[in-house]
């Protein structure tokens, strides 16, 4: 689905602690695939290339004798990759392509990237992408569909407000049946309108559906529950933080977690010399629900987050500063709640004032 972002653990160290009997390393692609394998014992990789057929590499991998470790890289393909092969291996590895640099040097075949992932597997160099199918994989599944509806749905109604522009009118509910009635001698005019109109309507039900689901999700998820309790934050707000982020605990630092929602910029220096700052990959719908929440309670003018927002700007912060402080602020309080499944307390930012003054 659109918009599904998998959260990353660098796990360097982590799978290499234990020795495998068997390494591998998959390329796969939708006409062929190539297999990398070496041993323990013997490092030079054997490789070899076939139709891209799952149960050539099931046979390859139930003939294997020992501890195997079988690593492929992210893509549409990985998660189905993934379940198809766990039986057959001691530890699967979905690893992160951004970071295998490596691929990109040289000449580029299935059996050259096979070889240089099985390299990075060995050395463990590989950043692992965390795939599951418990309920909470599931809770992600729910928010991009429901995401993936609501841009379609928008999709649709903009298209019926541009068709009726083009013939110099303005769609509005009010004026929705004299508008029906000047295309109705209009032959494919008529039969565009009632397209868009069926499946609008089919959208709407749709959507009442899907919200309904989600307040049901809300009300037997106590963590989820406890995060629309922070200002601006709703619904669908709290389940999409909850579904991004799946194990809080695994942001054993706040500032992890600040980089990850995009609110924090990373320096960059070199030789004592400062060539300013870049931002990391970040989800961007944590950022964008954390940056409206806090324009929300700011636009507001009132409410304990106003406050802050006041406090910040009398010291001197200007309004876009202070806006930021506010959106990691209400980050920093929602992993907080996450990992202890407490409520939100309204002026905690005064406590923490008192604690490092």
């Amino acid at each position: 689905m659109q918009g599904l972002i998998l959260h990353t653990k660098n796990v360097i160290g982590n799978y290499n602690n234990q020795e495998y009997d068997h390494y591998a390393a998959i390329d796969w692609a939708l006409r062929n695939a190539a297999l990398a394998r070496c041993t323990r014992k013997n490092s030079k990789p054997k490789v070899m290339e076939f139709e891209s057929d799952v149960k050539i590499i099931k046979k390859y991998l139930s003939e294997l004798k020992g501890t195997i470790i079988l690593t492929i890289e992210e893509t549409t393909t990985s998660q189905w990759l993934y379940v198809e092969l766990k039986p057959f291996a001691d530890r699967i590895v979905i690893c992160d392509p951004y970071r295998n640099r490596l691929l990109s040097d040289g000449p580029k075949t299935d059996k050259i990237d096979a070889k240089k992932l099985l390299q990075l597997l060995r050395a463990g160099l590989l950043k692992e992408v965390f795939h599951s199918c418990d309920s909470l994989y599931e809770l992600r599944k729910l928010e991009s569909a429901y995401t993936d509806l609501i841009n379609a749905g928008v999709r649709l109604q903009n298209q019926r407000s541009a068709f009726y522009r083009a013939k110099g009118c303005q769609y509005t509910k009010q004026n929705s049946a004299e508008l029906k009635e000047r295309t109705k001698e209009q032959k494919y005019s008529r039969f565009i309108t009632d397209f868009q109109d069926q499946h609008i309507e089919q959208y709407r039900t749709s959507k009442a559906q899907f919200d309904q689901m989600i307040e049901k999700t809300v009300r037997e998820n106590s963590v989820i529950k406890n995060l629309t309790g922070l200002p601006g934050i709703g619904n669908i707000s709290a389940l999409t933080i909850y579904s991004r982020v799946i194990q809080p605990r695994r942001f054993k630092k706040t500032g992890k977690y600040l980089s990850y929602c995009g609110l924090v910029w990373h320096k960059k220096e070199s030789g004592n010399k400062s060539y300013g700052k870049r931002q990391g990959r970040y989800c961007r719908q944590l950022k964008c629900i954390y940056k409206r929440s806090a324009r929300i309670t700011i636009n507001s003018g009132q409410g304990p987050l106003y406050e802050y927002y006041e406090a910040l700007v009398d010291k001197g912060s200007t309004h876009s500063q202070a806006a930021l402080m506010v959106a990691r602020y209400l980050a920093k309080v929602s992993l907080g709640m996450m990992k202890n499944g407490q409520k939100y307390e309204p002026y905690r930012w005064r406590k923490t004032e008192k604690e490092t003054a």
